[in-house]
């Protein structure tokens, strides 16, 4: 499987996806880590890809979301943005609503 279909089966088979530097327990980088924050201030049940991890993924991420830092949140399917966009959606609450739709589905 290349690289873009294993990025696409991983953002379609998690309601919830971050691909981030370093895990949830141990983030590698402070955008990263107030991500984590913020979903887990949610109650979000998230998947993680550490993209240290995997050069593959941390290389074709950028093509495939059209986005070109690092961490980038999923749901549904859809890129929401990295930390600055996660950060703003949660101070206004609508991070929570989405993370609660996700459990609705």
């Amino acid at each position: 499987m290349d690289t873009l279909e294993r990025i696409k089966q991983t953002v379609t088979s998690h309601p919830i996806v971050l691909f981030m530097k370093g895990t949830p327990q141990f983030p590698m980088c402070g955008f990263s880590s107030r991500t984590v924050q913020a979903l887990k201030s949610t109650g979000a049940d998230f998947a993680s890809v550490n993209v240290l991890e995997d050069p593959e993924v941390r290389a074709n991420l950028p093509r495939y979301s059209n986005w070109p830092t690092f961490p980038q949140l999923f749901i549904n399917g859809e890129l929401i943005g990295g930390c600055d966009i996660a950060l703003e959606l949660y101070e206004s609450g609508e991070l929570e609503r989405m993370v609660k739709e996700t459990h609705k589905a």
